[in-house]
């Protein structure tokens, strides 16, 4: 996949580009390529691992519990912009009917993928998750495929959420922040993620061709069980 055709896909307009989008998850675990590849990780692929945790971030929550989509994401990867508007679409879209879960899957090829998912961490522990989150996707163009630390350009986005600087310091670099990080990509390795995004729908991995078309009627046939 071309750096223009990846760029082309953010046209939410375009329906089709999340077939393209969602292929990228489904790379075999051996391929290495932009926005997707292998983690640096012990975890034995296929092992048991749940899917949602206890601790798992919910974007939105359905008061039923009955159908959950999760996304594996690398807030570096541009595959994972691409599909960003389509996700926050479809959160809209099913608002108060399906619960959305996002877990970490940074990908050790992206220089500053971690840090900005140790970044979305450490503003969740005061409220700011989903302002991070969007924050990260929003200004991907600025800090992303750059083999530099962005550790100030982070911080920065701290300040314009307005978070207490002293603290967001010490959890980004807190070691359970980053465990808990690492947690969710160790997870993803066992449930056979081998590349991003990647999505379960209740606790099933979406795979081959997918539109947003169909990815509603997924979601459709799961909410009338």
């Amino acid at each position: 996949m071309t750096r223009n055709t990846k760029i082309s896909l953010t046209l939410i307009g375009v329906v089709v580009a999340v077939v393209a989008v969602l292929l990228v998850a489904n790379r075999p675990s051996g391929e290495r390529a932009a926005g997707s590849g292998e983690p640096g990780s012990g975890a034995t692929p296929g092992a048991a691992a749940p899917v949602v945790r206890p601790d798992s971030h919910r974007l939105s929550a359905a008061p039923d519990g009955k159908v959950t989509l999760v996304e594996f994401l690398d807030l570096e990867c541009e595959a994972c912009r691409a599909a960003y508007p389509a996700v926050e679409t479809l959160r809209e879209e099913y608002a108060g009917r399906v619960t959305f879960v996002i877990r970490y899957f940074p990908v050790p090829g992206h220089r500053n993928a971690e840090l900005a998912a140790r970044a979305v961490e450490a503003a969740s522990r005061q409220g700011k998750l989903e302002g991070m989150y969007h924050t990260m996707y929003e200004t991907q163009p600025q800090w992303g495929e750059a083999q530099v630390d962005h550790r100030d350009t982070f911080l920065g986005f701290a300040r314009e959420l307005g978070l207490d600087m002293a603290t967001f310091r010490r959890d980004l670099d807190d070691p359970a922040t980053i465990a808990r990080v690492l947690k969710d990509r160790d997870d993803g390795v066992r449930l056979g993620v081998s590349g991003t995004p990647t999505f379960f729908l209740n606790g099933e991995p979406l795979t081959g061709p997918l539109s947003l078309d169909i990815i509603r009627d997924r979601l459709d046939a799961e909410l009338a069980r």
